[in-house]
């Protein structure tokens, strides 16, 4: 298998990776061969996920102009993947110039991809570090030199949870970010879950089952399990809800029914 120029030594190119997968979904170029025919595997059962993928980065952006427009212009992205159009750093910069973001992926080539674009970027940077792993994130380098911890931040998880297992303990990890971060800090989370999915079982099983060949596994968590996550936030409306009903820019009665396998919300930390 030749591996391309741009992909970092050492990473094994036999495996699919979840970030390559969705850089595919969305249209990226930063992905081998196992990781397309991992995405199209997928998507015999949901021939929408590009969709979904685009919906979640549609949500994501919406979330991000409430934060700014609320005054929080600091951003930590876990899970944040491989650049594609439509950045953190883009939108929250183009909204406030002064934002500043860290991105944390633990794939390499993200990372890699990731230093390259925000090679002349001040105000950005990327960790290579694990969300099951919330104290080296927080005492990363690029987090003390861009993130003021006394101040409120966003905190994104966006389509990150539901792939680290139960016995990585997520919601232990995610309360210790909270506890981390000042008073009126805001989480914006997306979780994919079998409740309120407007597509047969089968089909959304088939799916969860190309993943188990990955090193991270879709685990799919009811609406209450995804609530966990936002103790200690006041949420912001309309609440925990399905993909196309957080402040849709279009009629939810439109949209795909494979977007609404799934909830997202952002929470407001008292």
């Amino acid at each position: 298998m030749e591996r391309p120029s741009w992909a970092p030594q050492g990473i094994d190119i036999s495996v699919p990776s979840v970030s390559r997968i969705y850089d595919y979904y969305l249209g990226g170029s930063h992905n081998f061969e196992v990781d397309r025919e991992a995405a199209r595997q997928a998507m015999q059962f949901i021939p929408a996920i590009p969709k979904v993928a685009q919906a979640n980065r549609a949500f994501m952006r919406r979330a991000i102009e409430l934060a700014v427009a609320e005054g929080v212009t600091q951003f930590l992205d876990i899970g944040s993947g491989i650049p594609t159009f439509g950045n953190v750093h883009e939108i929250a910069q183009r909204a406030d110039p002064a934002a500043r973001v860290v991105y944390v992926d633990h794939d390499p080539v993200a990372v890699a991809h990731s230093q390259a674009v925000l090679a002349d970027n001040a105000q950005a940077d990327v960790v290579g570090a694990d969300l099951r792993r919330p104290r080296e994130i927080l005492a990363s380098e690029a987090v003390g030199r861009l993130l003021d911890l006394d101040r409120p931040v966003a905190l994104l998880l966006v389509s990150v949870l539901h792939f680290v297992q139960d016995a990585d303990a997520p919601h232990a990890a995610v309360a210790e970010l909270r506890d981390a971060l000042a008073p009126g800090s805001l989480l914006t989370l997306t979780h994919g879950s079998y409740e309120g999915m407007q597509i047969p079982a089968e089909r959304a099983e088939g799916t969860v089952g190309v993943y188990k060949n990955t090193r991270n596994p879709l685990i799919m968590r009811s609406r209450d399990e995804i609530a966990r996550f936002f103790e200690g936030y006041d949420m912001v409306e309309p609440g925990l809800v399905p993909l196309p009903s957080w402040r849709p820019e279009t009629d939810p009665k439109e949209a795909d029914p494979s977007l609404f396998g799934g909830f997202v919300g952002v929470g407001r930390k008292a």
